[in-house]
């Protein structure tokens, strides 16, 4: 077995020095979550409280499954599918679940950088189309679903996604959308045209430009009004650990950030010389992706601070404004410095002349509540934080940019651990150059996902999001351990390890693989089944009321995935 393995080592092609391999693997590991994610959970589960379950989850969870694989790839030098194979025919199936999760997570987040495109090409107008309603077609007034709501909700679920009430009705493709679909997938595969030959020279872009803008952002964000209100509100401790959701987010945001059983970090480190310490780069990976979390948690919550601090501001003008317009009070008189004691003053001498007011409730505290995740974070609540910062149209355009160089690195680990696997295990015919295959791959991706760019496509990627990366890859997971400690045997991998890199693993990394990492793989697993079984099956229906509709049909698709990727892995 060996000497087959040392025989094509030699064909396979290889990094061209060990910067571009690590970047590589930061840029597949570092993506969207790190941004829009990771921040929010700071933010709900008690702020720097949540960074004991996370770091607990990174050292016990991430890290030693990350080195796994970083070893298993650079020992075997094959994609998933060969590699699992190759350990033993029985678990082949835990190659293909990869591989399977790689592709459909690769259609839906190639979509969001589609999203990530229209918004990008609109941050160059002035002013920015979000800012404000549009007219309706008589030029008389303003578009009443956008009065409704918001011009930010407006303009993302109209205008952008043109979105239908339910899931139900499709609706028809968005023309703006397809186009940057289409814009994508070209991007993605002239990065990816011939392998790690070109990935490696485009990460040393897309994997350090987001630091930059990251800095440039943390810059401009501390020099805010209500930076530090933000920032009080993010790290604040406020001890939650006795809720058990808070260390099931903790585990799963650690693992899914990691990008682990994806199959790409296999596929990545396969183009390793052996003679490699794969244990230190397990580290460096895991170190800086988490530490990004942290970094960008900074300027996204100075900006969140800034934004909740003008609202109130806003909120309190309005009320002065009425409130002096009301009782003949002079303009001078009440401020936002006086507001309360004027309030008081009123409701004690006219107190159904107040109240008749229907003044707005202002509160700095609910207007820090108001952070969101996902594609709520990106499209509404942080869109409209640059709208009320000087020189927005620099910041949106900085701020899409780096959301799309965030995404693309990740994408190339998405289609490095599809294409991988079926070009070791040769199922593509040789008259077909690697170039074309991969263009192939492409359009086929492109094609199927056109259905997230329909009226209904919001729903179905928040369905793909929710579930497609969510239990069959801790069941991978689990299973990709297991397999290695128990089948392939820890005494064999170790002494692998001990040839790759001069020094058998010690008692950390034993522990781990044999008992804490496996144990925690199953008890996040469980929990999450328990805790899904307990929380009806909604989404959010698009209308100016923002009501929230219910639909079974998802309970289906959740069950479904379990029992697909199940059989998939016992094939």
């Amino acid at each position: 077995f060996s000497m087959d393995v040392d025989t094509t080592a030699e064909e396979r092609p290889k990094w061209d020095n060990k910067v571009q391999y690590l970047l590589t693997c930061i840029g597949f590991a570092v993506g969207l979550g790190n941004v829009w994610r990771f921040p929010y959970l700071c933010q709900t589960y008690g702020g720097g409280a949540f960074l004991i379950p996370y770091i607990i989850a990174l050292i016990f969870e991430g890290i030693p499954l990350l080195h796994l694989e970083l070893a298993i790839g650079q020992r075997l030098r094959t994609g998933s599918i060969g590699v699992w194979n190759s350990i033993s025919p029985y678990i082949g199936g835990v190659g293909l679940a990869s591989l399977t999760v790689s592709f459909l997570v690769g259609l839906y987040y190639n979509t969001i950088l589609a999203w990530v495109l229209w918004y990008f090409f609109n941050s160059f107008q002035q002013p920015l189309p979000w800012s404000e309603c549009p007219l309706n077609e008589n030029r008389t007034a303003y578009i009443p679903e956008c009065e409704k709501t918001s011009p930010v909700n407006y303009f993302w679920y109209r205008e952008t996604l043109n979105i239908t009430p339910a899931i139900e009705e499709n609706g028809t493709l968005q023309w703006w959308l397809v186009i940057c679909l289409a814009t994508a997938w070209a991007l993605v595969y002239i990065c990816f045209i011939r392998g790690i030959e070109t990935i490696g020279k485009a990460v040393y872009f897309t994997a350090t430009f987001p630091y930059l803008v990251l800095t440039i952002f943390l810059i401009r964000a501390l020099t805010l009004p209500g930076a530090t209100d933000g920032l009080v509100y993010l790290f604040t401790p406020d001890v939650m650990l006795k809720n058990p959701t808070v260390w099931l987010d903790a585990a799963t945001q650690i693992f899914f950030s990691l990008s682990l059983a994806f199959g790409g970090m296999i596929a990545f480190s396969s183009y390793n010389p052996q003679k490699n310490d794969c244990e230190r780069d397990a580290v460096i990976v895991g170190v800086i992706n988490s530490a990004t979390s942290i970094y960008a948690s900074i300027p996204i919550f100075s900006i969140l601070g800034f934004k909740a601090n003008s609202n109130y501001n806003d909120c309190l003008d309005k009320n002065i404004l009425t409130i002096t317009n009301a009782f003949n009070i002079g303009d001078q008189n009440v401020t936002r410095a006086n507001y309360g004691s004027w309030i008081e003053s009123l409701n004690v001498t006219n107190h159904k002349e107040l109240e008749s007011l229907n003044l707005q409730k202002c509160s700095l505290q609910t207007f820090l509540d108001e952070s969101a995740s996902g594609t709520g974070l990106a499209f509404i609540v942080f869109t409209e934080a640059v709208i009320k910062m000087p020189g927005s149209q620099v910041w949106a355009v900085l701020f899409f940019v780096m959301l799309f160089t965030l995404g693309l690195s990740s994408m190339f680990g998405n289609l490095e651990g599809v294409l991988t696997p079926l070009l070791d295990l040769h199922l593509v015919p040789k008259c077909i150059p690697k170039e074309a295959f991969t263009g192939l791959m492409c359009l086929v991706s492109f094609s199927i996902a056109l259905i997230f760019t329909m009226g209904s496509g919001n729903y179905w990627l928040e369905i793909f999001n929710s579930y497609v990366g969510s239990v069959p890859l801790l069941i991978i997971a689990f299973f990709e351990i297991t397999s290695v400690v128990y089948i392939y045997g820890i005494k064999r991998f170790s002494d692998d390890i001990k040839w790759m890199t001069g020094r058998y693993p010690n008692i950390y990394w034993q522990a781990t693989w044999r008992v804490i990492s496996p144990l925690m793989l199953l008890v996040v697993f469980v929990a999450y089944i328990v805790v899904q079984a307990q929380v009806p099956a909604t989404y959010d229906a698009w209308n100016p009321n923002n009501v929230c509709i219910s639909n079974t049909h998802i309970y289906l698709l959740y069950y479904y995935s379990i029992y697909f990727y199940s059989f998939t892995i016992f094939h």
